[in-house]
């Protein structure tokens, strides 16, 4: 069983609602980005999703676009990315990593490169926005190494379409709670309620929804009914300037932790 099918099989027997964060590698600091990732798992996280830096993405809204090209002025690639979640293992053997990114840096490192590297490091799934089902062939050699792709769907998702999704499935399915760019919009919880309930009916896997949830009420609220909550730009923004090791820390325990606890009192 792999790391992220094991976190959401405790998850499950424990009847609690799983606690992903994002946030971008490298920033607010790349000389700390192990112990931010550590920090995030001290305030609950349960899973940690990593943003690669990329100069161009389609997703990723102000906020996370900006992280990413600070990350990218300090000369932070895939490689350093790698690295870091290779440190974390050192005393993490148990928190589940998952990459975001796009193909670019992984179609320039070499597919078969990167899910070697990838693996020896520690990571345990991909979520590559930019790369389609009917493209998702060369992601072959990440699946072959053990890494896990995660698939995005989305309230415009065609249920034919959102059938093959469900079905290809693994680790879990991120559900993007409305039509837009993260960190952007309003949440409405009752369609995002009907549309997981229709998508938990399908999945093999446990279904995560992020975009829009900014705060302990919105992640109560999307508690619900979901199996885990992605929380990225308002953390983001939360970290941007932290000068080190301590405030980064304290920023995220500031943030995390009432997340945490509203979770955990639904």
């Amino acid at each position: 069983m792999s790391r992220i099918d094991r976190r959401f099989a405790e998850l499950k027997a424990a009847e609690r609602t799983g606690l992903i964060p994002f946030v971008t590698a490298g920033d607010p600091s790349p000389d700390h980005a192990v112990t931010l990732m550590h920090a995030l798992v001290d305030a609950g996280a349960d899973l940690i999703e990593l943003g690669v830096p990329f100069s161009d993405p389609m997703a990723d809204g102000p906020v996370i676009q900006h992280a990413s090209e600070r990350s990218i002025a300090k000369g932070i690639g895939l490689a350093h990315v790698l690295r870091w979640v290779s440190e974390f293992r050192q005393r993490d053997a148990d928190t589940p990593v998952v990459l975001m990114g796009y193909l670019n840096p992984i179609e320039i490192h070499g597919y078969a490169r990167f899910a070697r590297e990838a693996v020896e490091a520690g990571v345990d799934g991909v979520l590559v926005v930019d790369c389609p089902l009917e493209e998702a062939a060369v992601l072959q050699p990440l699946i072959d190494a053990g890494l896990q792709p995660i698939r995005l769907a989305a309230p415009t998702t065609a249920p034919e379409r959102l059938a093959q999704l469900c079905e290809a499935a693994t680790g879990f399915l991120y559900y993007v709670s409305f039509a837009g760019i993260t960190g952007a919009g309003h949440l409405s919880t009752g369609d995002i309620a009907a549309r997981v309930a229709e998508i938990r009916s399908q999945a093999k896997a446990p279904v995560a929804v992020g975009f829009g949830i900014r705060d302990a009420e919105s992640a109560k609220a999307i508690a619900g009914f979901a199996d885990a909550v992605v929380i990225g730009s308002a953390l983001v923004e939360k970290l941007n300037g932290a000068s080190d090791a301590a405030d980064i820390a304290e920023r995220v325990s500031a943030f995390l932790s009432p997340i945490r606890a509203a979770l955990d009192q639904r």
